[in-house]
Order: C-alpha cells, then structure tokens, then sequence
C-alpha cells in the first residue's frame, strides 16, 4: 500500500499544491511568502490523502 500511496502522491500532492497557489494568486497573494507557503501546505495535505486514496482502493480490491 506504501508504494500505491507514493505513487498516488505524485497527482494529489502537485493537485492540492497547483490549487492552493492559483487560489492564493487569485485572492491578490502575489508574492513570493504567501506562494510558497501555499504550495508547501497543499504538498503537507496531500500526504494524507494519499494514503486514504491508497488504503480506499486495496481495500475494494480484497
């Protein structure tokens, strides 16, 4: 399942990181601070959801 999640987390984690720094761009955030911080905390996020996605899909396929 760790594998599953590794790979699972190369899309949600840039998903999250690519919607937080467009929501923080269009909120008027243009700096560097509060884009890095965006990108930082959606690739934080998606860590966990990751791992639910992975743990959701094997436990449908049992």
């Amino acid at each position: 399942m760790f594998r599953l999640a590794t790979m699972l987390y190369s899309i949600i984690g840039t998903s999250f990181a690519g919607s937080l720094v467009i929501a923080t761009l269009a909120t008027g955030y243009d700096t560097l601070l509060p884009i890095i911080i965006a990108a930082a905390v959606g690739a934080v996020l998606g860590i966990p959801a990751s791992w639910y996605v992975a743990r959701a899909i094997t436990v449908n396929i049992r």
